[in-house]
């Protein structure tokens, strides 16, 4: 297999896949096409180079407001209480080890005299809300008040109604403050808010209005910050000087950029799905009514609620009234873009407080909104939505307990094209809950990224991509430029190196999987990716085992030396270089050779240390033999060795 890149005026480079892992894919913030440039100019050196220089700037700013955040003094909240523990016991679900692992560094954020300011990142029906809900009892607990702000009416009322039903019992106050309540109300809240009466606040922007004033705020907590506009942002800066600050997001953040953005101190994720949640049952399959009846009954039956998925806002009411001919006794309502945002939000509301069955939408569902009660999806036309876009769509159904399902239909009188095919294919292969969640998480990540670090960095995201911008910047952040040696004496080949069409069929995945064959490391990294492949695709043939195994034989190779390998019938003889010769430690291959499963001999010639490795006697292939001998010489212990 070989990448064919054009380049600028039609020049064009062959990239066989051994050097694949040397081509990043262009991903940018808003879909700009990239600029091409000629194939040995020095333009694109000078781009990178210039994008370097305006991280490496970001990252002393970065750096300034952290040294900044240190100095400053904030409130010192008691040890865990007993009261605390009663509270932590009222959850109903066990916590996950990253749930755990957030709540715990929360509290000690929050006993040290510094402000907290710390991110928890993971995907909607996470336990988010339950370490924002402890840390808003500690606050309460030591006299101070709460400010939970969250970026729609929907959101704070969900919120508003956990918090008051987990606090009601401790003699907590919860009070919400959105465009729902009454102007009396809220002029009642305010009052109480000024005097010390409300210990927790929920609400949307309206709570960053100038009119709003705290006895003694102690906690703020924001929800998707990233989805406030440029003022509301400068009102949250204001009040994050001397506050303790929780963000949470589910907006999908490349690691790297959240630990650049955050410091590494300032971020917990949490990445472990809730017990009993299961994969999305996903069926790619021709739209017929028979079968929409059918799926629409199998979850009303179970007292569940179905999202339809139609984007075709001037034919959804009549859409609306063919689902409602179809399935007479449901309730059903309806929700797009051009409607008003009240509308769209009391739609929702409704939608989540079960006065509806099904609710017909475009693709403007609440990605935020958590509607546990949803548990099927039925997507009219998905040939016509891009990967990412339906792996976020499956992403609304499955947050409960519950099998959830998802229906992506086609016009079965319609030519679906090659490319949307492989499209829906490649989502119905991916129904686990890792491996599709991560995939989608590459694409997603670029809204977020570019979310966070503002309009200024993302022209630069778009000028080289967004995999080579987070290259450049995990270099600046660490300090260790990514050269990639020339690995010479690497260059022989011992595989067909190639993944067949018949089992990926998708070139975009097909050249994913090369480059996740070029990144293994390990012994262990290429029996987790083969278990992940067979899992996915089915079993894969000897040539492309061998093939995985040979990638890794060249990593390992390059550590030790070899830079020759002669491979006969019963014998493989590694000849390491001259110069690695000096320095490879005798006493260690001596005891890694000696404790091998079969006959390995050690030798010399002309300065180069030898290893002759007999595969008589074994039924596996001299490359995994290899590479278990080599990986061994790398994990051994010197003084074991000595022993």
């Amino acid at each position: 297999d070989y990448l064919h890149i054009i380049y600028d005026k039609d020049e064009a480079l062959y990239v066989p896949t051994d050097q694949i892992d040397l081509v990043l894919k262009y991903r940018s913030y808003d879909q700009t096409k990239p600029k091409l440039s000629r194939l040995n100019a020095k333009q694109w050196s000078r781009v990178k180079s210039s994008v370097k220089q305006r991280i490496k700037d970001l990252s002393d700013r970065l750096l300034k407001l952290y040294a900044a955040r240190a100095n400053t003094k904030g409130f010192q909240f008691s040890p865990k209480s007993e009261m605390l523990v009663s509270f932590e016991k009222d959850f109903e679900y066990e916590e996950t080890p990253d749930q755990m692992k957030a709540i715990e560094s929360v509290y000690q954020d929050m006993e040290s005299s510094q402000p907290m300011d710390r991110l928890i990142a993971g995907d909607v029906g996470y336990g988010k809300t339950e370490v924002a809900l402890r840390a808003a009892f500690k606050a309460v607990y030591d006299g101070k008040q709460v400010a939970y702000l969250v970026p729609t009416t929907v959101l704070a009322r969900q919120h508003y109604h956990t918090f008051k039903e987990r606090f009601e019992k401790y003699g907590g106050h919860v009070a919400l403050l959105s465009r729902f309540v009454s102007r009396k109300e809220q002029n009642e809240t305010l009052k109480k808010l000024a005097q010390g009466y409300i210990d927790v606040v929920i609400g949307t922007h309206r709570l960053l209005s100038d009119d709003i004033v705290f006895k003694d705020l102690g906690l703020f907590i924001i929800d998707e910050e990233q989805r406030f506009g440029v003022q509301h942002k400068e009102k949250i800066k204001e009040m994050k000087i001397d506050v303790d600050t929780l963000t949470l997001s589910a907006t999908p953040i490349p690691r790297t950029l959240q630990m650049a953005m955050y410091g590494l101190k300032d971020l917990s994720m949490i990445d472990t799905p809730p017990l009993n949640r299961y994969p999305v049952q996903t069926y790619v399959v021709e739209r017929q009514p028979a079968l929409i009846k059918e799926a629409i009954d199998r979850e009303l039956a179970r007292g569940g609620q179905v999202f339809y998925l139609f984007n075709d806002t001037e034919r959804m009411e009549s859409m609306v009234y063919k689902l409602q001919q179809l399935v007479p006794n449901a309730r059903i309502t309806y929700a797009h873009g051009k409607m008003t945002k009240n509308r769209i939000e009391d739609v929702l509301s409704r939608f989540i407080d079960k006065d509806f069955d099904i609710l017909v939408s475009t693709t403007i569902i609440e990605t935020g909104v958590d509607i546990p009660n949803t548990n099927t999806l039925i997507i009219h036309d998905a040939d016509k939505l891009g990967l990412a876009q339906l792996y976020q769509l499956r992403g609304r159904v499955g947050r409960s307990d519950r099998i959830a399902y998802a229906y992506l239909m086609f016009d079965a009188y319609k030519n679906v094209n090659d490319e949307a095919r492989k499209r829906l294919s490649v989502i119905e292969d991916f129904t686990d809950l890792g491996s599709g969640f991560k995939i989608a998480l590459r694409d997603l990540g670029i809204r977020g990224a570019g979310d966070i670090l503002g309009e200024e960095q993302s022209g630069f995201i778009d000028s080289v991509g967004m995999e080579l911008y987070m290259k450049l910047l995990d270099e600046v952040m660490t300090g260790k430029e990514d050269v990639t040696p020339k690995q010479e004496g690497l260059d022989q080949v011992f595989s067909k190196r190639h993944i067949p069409s018949t089992y990926i069929n998708h070139d975009p995945v097909r050249i994913e999987i090369h480059k996740r064959i070029a990144s293994l490391n390990t012994m262990k990294d290429l029996d987790d990716l083969r278990a992940e492949l067979v899992d996915r695709f089915g079993p894969m043939d000897m040539d492309m085992i061998i093939y995985m195994y040979e990638k890794l034989y060249k990593k390992l190779g390059y550590q030790i030396g070899v830079e020759k390998t002669s491979h006969k019938k019963d014998m493989v003889t590694m000849s390491i270089s001259h110069e690695k010769s000096e320095t490879i430690d005798g006493i260690k291959l001596l005891y890694v050779a000696s404790n091998f499963e079969t006959n390995v001999r050690l030798g010399q010639l002309r300065g180069h240390v030898e290893i002759h490795m007999s595969t008589a006697n074994s039924d596996k292939h001299w490359l995994y033999l290899a590479c278990q001998l080599l990986e061994n010489y790398l994990n051994t212990k010197e003084d074991l060795s000595r022993e």
